[in-house]
């Protein structure tokens, strides 16, 4: 989504500064190209040296600088910049920023900018609740800034309360929604992703490899067009993504549970979660030991989640996935049949680049009308984008 962008990430002197390196992390991880400005204090919690190594660019500290200056810097920053995010911002910046000044190269650059302007702000919670602040608070969104409001938690000063910066991923999903297009704003989209795990005893389960890569790229990205995401989640270790309501699960029957709960209120379904088909038809109270040599294991068939939604189905964009070893397109052409889907991911996990736990995806995209698109190998990240510029044109498409 930040493929090629400039970024311009403003640092200024607060505890939380260590968050903006990880941010940093995750914007160059999206490919985009940033460039650090960072005030004098800033300078004392974390090292330029340490935003210039992730950078790969020179870090920016001084107003006045003969090398930096050559091109008058700030206002080349402020003019290269696709987005410029403020992270963390402390309340003298902000009073700063509010009032008009730019006595520093923060300040003079983000004045001059017409990119978009993302303020994350951190603070002590007694100084984040005076008046004064929130006065410059209010001020800065009346000018049409974008601002993060902090959260609540222990602060680094010993007090608790509001004032805390957000995680990474939550201010990377901010970032993201000021440059993506808005084309899911006000969808309301149910996300699946991961395994099920169907206990045996209280040490053992039956699942299987999914990692729960692709939807959870499914619910970032969508979240970053502005859906209104809620992601049920298997059990995956895997950070939970900026802006998406999160619900964890374990099993095929709570997982069921929680789609049942949730799928009439819905108007977008894809189902990219990997359910097991059977489950123990008993589970061991304790664990079972090792004694004959051969272990008969009865199961019982889970639910077809799937299958169920299909048939609930009213005025929802249903999809599924098919993860499958052989004859991929016919297994997916009857699955959308039976399964009453208005698409199908298909995908060959045997695939090289495919699969369980990759970075990429081989997909075929099937639809209830009978097309058929083939893409290339991608990263699931791109799967997802063009997975949700479809749904967007299912969405668009007009009812019968």
């Amino acid at each position: 989504m930040l493929q090629g962008k400039t970024v311009v990430l403003g640092v200024s002197g607060g505890i939380a500064v260590y968050k903006a390196v990880e941010l940093l992390r995750l914007l160059i991880k999206a490919q985009a190209e940033v460039h650090v400005v960072m005030t004098k204090n800033a300078c004392e919690f974390v090292t330029p040296l340490t935003f210039q190594t992730l950078s790969h660019n020179p870090v920016h500290t001084e107003l006045f600088d003969l090398y930096q200056e050559q091109e008058i810097g700030h206002i080349s920053l402020a003019d290269r910049a696709d987005l410029f995010l403020i992270v963390p911002a402390t309340a003298n910046l902000i009073g700063k920023i509010a009032n008009g000044l730019a006595d520093d190269l923060l300040s003079t650059s983000l004045m001059a900018t017409k990119a978009p302007v993302l303020i994350c702000p951190a603070m002590n919670t007694n100084m984040y609740e005076d008046q004064r602040y929130q006065r410059n608070h209010q001020q800065l969104l009346a000018d049409g800034f974008h601002l993060l409001e902090p959260i609540s938690g222990d602060l680094a000063c010993g007090w608790q309360g509001k004032g805390k910066l957000p995680d990474p991923q939550q201010i990377f999903a901010a970032a993201c929604n000021l440059l993506v297009p808005g084309d899911l704003s006000g969808v309301r989209l149910l996300v699946t992703a991961g395994p099920t795990r169907e206990e045996l005893d209280p040490v053992r389960y039956l699942s299987n490899y999914s990692s729960g890569k692709m939807g959870y790229a499914i619910a970032r990205s969508a979240a970053a067009r502005g859906a209104d995401v809620t992601l049920i989640s298997g059990p995956v270790a895997l950070s939970e993504p900026g802006g998406v309501t999160t619900l964890q699960v374990t099993s095929a029957l709570q997982m069921q549970q929680a789609l049942a709960e949730r799928f009439d209120s819905s108007d977008v379904v894809i189902k990219a979660a990997a359910v097991a088909d059977y489950r123990p038809l008993h589970k061991a109270q304790q664990k079972i030991k090792k004694s004959a040599e051969e272990f008969c294991l009865q199961l019982e068939k889970n639910p077809d989640l799937l299958a169920e939604l299909g048939k609930r189905k009213k005025k929802q964009i249903l999809v599924g996935f098919a993860a499958e070893t052989e004859n991929l397109l016919e297994n997916a052409a009857t699955k959308i049949k039976m399964k009453n889907l208005d698409m199908i991911v298909a995908n060959d996990v045997t695939a090289e680049g495919a699969g369980f736990g990759s970075e990429t995806n081989l997909v075929n995209f099937l639809f209830a009308d009978g097309r058929q698109e083939a893409l290339p190998l991608l990263s699931k990240a791109k799967v997802a984008e063009t997975l949700l510029d479809r749904v967007r044109e299912l969405l668009d498409k007009p009812k019968h």
